[in-house]
């Protein structure tokens, strides 16, 4: 995991250079996509996928990157100069990609089981809707990386990673780390 920071760092930094005000989507799009995978399905861990996501949630997370209301300082390097139009056409392509397939190998139904009925206990699937897909301006976890996932949640929990309310924090005040774990594995193995 850390061996590719480097990598994605000298990504960052090749791509930085690149005007925001880009003649093409696809020229604004390439630093994106290099991180974050060309069909929109992440390879990195801990970096998530951005295809299927919800218009609006994918337009205002670029926009608090370029605002730095969201501090995560590649992403808000990338995102300097970025008119608000340029955020728009960006998250109307990302989302339109396809969303990420469902984690592969075997599958711990017991475990599946267990964070199922924690995801419906604390209403996970009432923000993030019935299937995960999210919408509007709540994001989708479905298929989603679990490293990722693991990561948000920790940040959410810790107060390091803010969301639009407190309810995050607040849903994640009483879960464990294993618990956090456990979600993770269920939605990345969903479609």
């Amino acid at each position: 995991m850390r061996v590719l920071m480097p990598s994605i760092a000298a990504t960052l930094f090749v791509f930085s250079a690149l005007p925001a005000d880009a003649d093409t989507v696809d020229a604004q799009l390439a630093p994106c996509l290099a991180c974050h995978g060309v069909k929109g399905q992440s390879a990195i861990p801990e970096v998530p996928s951005l295809g299927g996501q919800p218009v609006f949630y994918l337009t205002i997370q670029l926009l608090m990157f370029r605002d730095k209301l969201r501090v995560v300082e590649a992403m808000n390097q990338v995102m300097q100069g970025f008119k608000d139009d340029d955020l728009r056409n960006i998250a109307a392509y990302l989302t339109k990609l396809p969303p990420p397939d469902p984690a592969g190998g075997p599958v711990d139904f017991d475990r599946m089981a267990r964070a199922r009925e924690l995801s419906e206990q604390h209403r996970c699937n009432f923000c993030h809707q019935g299937n995960y897909s999210g919408a509007e301006n709540v994001p989708r976890l479905a298929g989603q990386r679990e490293e990722y996932v693991v990561k948000a949640l920790r940040e959410y929990k810790n107060n390091t990673r803010r969301g639009y309310d407190a309810s995050m924090a607040d849903v994640l005040y009483l879960i464990s780390d294993e618990q956090i774990q456990d979600l993770a594995y269920f939605l990345a193995r969903l479609r």
